[in-house]
């Protein structure tokens, strides 16, 4: 969440009195008839005004009534290779940063080039599903809500970020593993049947399909435009009000 600065109370303070004297001058010379009276009952005012605004707004800054905590969530997105979950993540992304709620985006991919050594086995990608946990939980002290995107395709895994973080949400990007195929631009799962690949799931590792999903996205049916709405939405109802 964010603070307001003291450079930030006085530069408001400053803007609206600039409106609020030239008000004062107008009404003082109007009832008075003397512009000398009206500049000086005009600085005068805008001098006492913006301390006491300044300090009225500290006062009110320390005081806790009345705020609303928004409740930092986890959109976990999973789904095979291709199935569509990273378009829909970032999509979802930018909708949800139009909110201005705390938000970072988390992508397999691009954790994946930050530790390159990670492997694909059932045990090393459950090991890594505990480090994104830990990671989430961390930014979610810190009030801060998360959209992520892994394939994650054993059941244990997914139950560990469940465990771990706080309202997770499991968006199930569903597509078969032959449609799935059929948009493989980058030949992946040719190379996983040809056996270049191994614990390629769908080809030669299974996927577990989530079974407590609370939204799931068909990609063979729904758009990219009218899957980030629901979720959006999804959000907006239960999380930012």
């Amino acid at each position: 969440m964010h603070k307001e600065t003291n450079l930030r109370s006085i530069v408001k303070g400053l803007s609206w009195r600039v409106l609020a004297t030239g008000t004062t001058i107008i009404i003082v010379y109007i009832f008075f008839g003397r512009l000398d009276l009206a500049i000086a009952a005009g600085l005068i005012e805008t001098f006492l005004k913006v301390g006491l605004y300044w300090g009225h707004e500290r006062i009110w800054v320390k005081i806790k009534w009345g705020r609303k905590r928004i409740e930092p969530f986890n959109l976990w997105f999973t789904g095979l290779a291709l199935s569509g979950k990273t378009t829909i993540a970032d999509s979802v992304y930018k909708e949800l940063q139009k909110l201005d709620i705390p938000l970072e985006r988390i992508d397999s991919k691009d954790v994946r080039q930050l530790i390159p050594n990670i492997g694909f086995t059932r045990i090393e990608r459950n090991q890594h599903m505990l480090r994104i946990a830990h990671l989430i939980k961390t930014l979610q002290n810190n009030s801060i809500s998360t959209v992520a995107s892994f394939v994650s395709p054993y059941r244990e895994s997914r139950k560990v970020i469940r465990e771990m973080v706080e309202n997770n949400i499991v968006v199930y990007v569903k597509a078969s593993v032959e449609v799935c195929q059929k948009r493989d631009y980058k030949g992946v799962y040719e190379k996983a049947i040809k056996g270049e690949y191994q614990n390629f799931s769908g080809i030669n590792d299974v996927y577990d399909e989530p079974q407590h999903a609370e939204i799931i996205i068909d990609t063979e049916k729904i758009e990219v435009e009218e899957a980030t709405k629901i979720i959006v939405n999804y959000i907006k109802e239960n999380y930012v009000k």
